[in-house]
């Protein structure tokens, strides 16, 4: 969704005059409202997984009431396009798949060497068939501070320091993802030892890994896991001076919101969901055995995530320089 605002800035860019509204799950409507390209925010009612024929067909008749003229289906399943056809929308634009023909009236081939960045692709569907790609405007969230500090206040926090490091150890994919948790609390250490205050983020679905990067810092961080509402940690992350995450959607985050970023990739592929800000730098070793694209190390060694040691994230916490990318 993150990555889904750089579509939004171009979209607004060349219509400024347009309406555009968002259909989405749930959990991504406090992403939505940080996002102010974008004028609402429609519920898909959908239970992931499923197909939920009968709630397609409801939903698309009541947008067929909004009057749309286009839709953009950025994802290639075929029950994504159902709704924007019951709802007789004249333009329906998306890239071939899943005998989506019929569905979608203004189909595009993926050609994933000229677009192999998933922001490439969601762009390119803004676009004319043919025409070439247009720089990417970045993902640019808006926080609130005042929200933020309520937050502190119901946790029973003081207000922060000057400087704050916002660790996001947490990766729902797998293990495979995860940079070792005693590197984290390495980290924290360090910076607890300079001054900082060290803050870690995720979901309650995170909490074992949070809880295992305080006890290597001697409880000393404060363990947000969670804690928060998504639209409490998109605020709170708006306040650290610098985050070091995992390729996760708080990576996302971080970088939409212009923080210091040290982005750290194991079985995934930078080249292809990068943080985009000129403000991140990535670490990624780039062994022969990846990007694997495995929940768990297919070779049990690990060496992506485990040879990347502490000490290369503090000396890269060190640069402040913008622009910065590293392997």
């Amino acid at each position: 969704m993150v990555l889904a605002q750089s579509l939004f800035k171009l979209l607004k860019q060349r219509h400024p005059r347009s309406r555009l509204d968002v259909l989405a799950p749930a959990w991504t409507l406090p992403l939505l409202a940080r996002m102010p390209e974008v004028d609402a925010a429609i519920v898909a009612p959908f239970t992931h997984g499923t197909l939920d024929l009968g709630a397609r067909f409801k939903l698309g008749r009541e947008l067929r009431a909004r009057g749309y003229d286009r839709a953009l289906v950025l994802p290639n399943s075929f029950k994504s396009a159902i709704a924007p056809f019951i709802a007789r929308i004249p333009r329906r634009t998306g890239f071939a798949g899943e005998l989506r023909y019929g569905l979608l009236n203004d189909v595009r081939r993926l050609d994933k060497q000229k677009l192999p960045r998933t922001v490439d692709r969601f762009v390119a569907l803004a676009l004319d068939a043919g025409e070439a790609l247009p720089p990417v405007p970045e993902p640019r969230l808006v926080a609130d501070a005042e929200n933020a500090r309520a937050a502190l206040d119901r946790l029973g926090h003081a207000r922060p320091p000057a400087a704050v490091l916002g660790l996001c150890p947490g990766a729902e994919y797998g293990p495979a993802k995860r940079w070792p948790a005693e590197y984290f609390a390495e980290v924290a250490n360090a910076k607890l030892a300079d001054g900082w205050e060290v803050w870690l983020f995720g979901s309650d679905k995170d909490a074992a890994v949070t809880r295992a990067v305080q006890a290597g810092t001697q409880g000393r961080c404060l363990d947000l896991a969670g804690q928060t509402t998504l639209t409490e940690a998109v605020d709170l992350l708006a306040l650290t001076t610098a985050v070091v995450s995992n390729d996760s959607g708080l990576m996302h985050i971080a970088a939409a919101l212009d923080r210091r970023l040290i982005a750290v990739y194991g079985s995934s592929d930078p080249r292809h969901t990068p943080p985009l800000s000129a403000r991140a730098t990535i670490l990624h070793l780039g062994l022969p055995c990846s990007p694997c694209f495995q929940r768990e190390c297919p070779l049990g060694h690990l060496r992506c995530l485990k040879d990347l040691p502490p000490a290369v994230v503090l000396e890269a916490l060190r640069d402040e320089g913008r622009g910065t990318r590293g392997e």
